[in-house]
């Protein structure tokens, strides 16, 4: 197994491929996102794998539907993440494989038919010093309307996260050539 994002310490390399070996058994293509191995059905997400430093597991992506009738998946990120469930594994031998062959394929039948979560709508956010900036400056606003309205929220939510005015001054002098250049906040990392 190439290392990968989702191996964060490189100690479960054995256990990360223990749990592929599972999966392939089951009707999923592997691809890769978000830096590591990530096992679909019909190019939708169904789970993925990952090593981190007290555990490796076991991810479904649209595991709030699964029935849990053992009560193995827990929510990572309780409060942030809606959909998405782990197993987690201390070692191999903690690995039952014919239940979480269970759940991957109970989690095929939930993407057959088509459930999921539908993300809710953000609420709408202003900065009144960005607001006050673009008005300044005609050109400027002008290259900020050009943006489509996720990338327009990750500049207004990057200066408006900033406590202090000192530091949304220094923020803004930092995306003000990015702007210019049509370059969005993030898209370093994307592809």
């Amino acid at each position: 197994m190439e290392k990968n994002l989702w191996n964060q310490t490189n100690q479960w390399s054995e256990e990360l491929i223990f749990l592929q070996e599972i999966i392939f058994k089951c009707e999923l293509e592997v691809a890769t996102k978000w830096g590591g191995p990530v096992y679909t059905f019909n190019k939708k997400n169904i789970v993925g794998v990952g090593g981190f430093k007290s555990y490796f597991g076991i991810w479904f992506f649209n595991g709030v539907f699964l029935k849990d009738n053992y009560n193995l998946l827990i929510n990572a990120q309780e409060g942030t993440t809606k959909s998405m469930r782990q197993m987690r594994f201390q070692s191999i031998k903690d690995v039952n494989e014919k239940l979480v062959l269970e759940y991957i394929k109970e989690a095929i039948e939930i993407e057959k038919k088509g459930l999921v979560v539908q993300p809710s709508k953000k609420e709408t956010i202003t900065s009144e010093f960005l607001n006050n900036e673009m008005n300044l400056d005609a050109k400027l606003k002008k290259a900020f309307e050009q943006f489509s309205s996720y990338k327009q929220r990750e500049f207004i939510e990057y200066i408006a996260s900033a406590k202090q005015e000192k530091t949304k001054i220094n923020r803004f002098e930092k995306i003000k050539p990015m702007l210019l250049e049509n370059i969005g906040l993030n898209d370093k990392y994307r592809k």
